[in-house]
């Protein structure tokens, strides 16, 4: 279960990314809602998305809360 609530997320911070500012409010709620591992993993995930939106990097401060 814990395994779709990751993939649920990555699904949604991939819709709002034309957005950095809906993209900071869904990020925060999953960092909220997921496990220190898979937080890990969605830093690693949300590298790689940034290198394709730039604009988005002022959300991945978020990620060391």
């Amino acid at each position: 279960m814990a395994r779709a609530m990751f993939e649920y997320t990555k699904t949604i911070l991939e819709k709002v990314s034309f957005n950095p500012i809906l993209f900071c409010k869904e990020l925060q709620k999953a960092v909220d809602r997921l496990l220190p591992f898979e937080i890990v993993e969605l830093e690693i995930w949300i590298k790689q998305l940034v290198l394709q939106n730039p604009e988005l990097q002022t959300c991945v401060p978020l990620l060391k809360e």
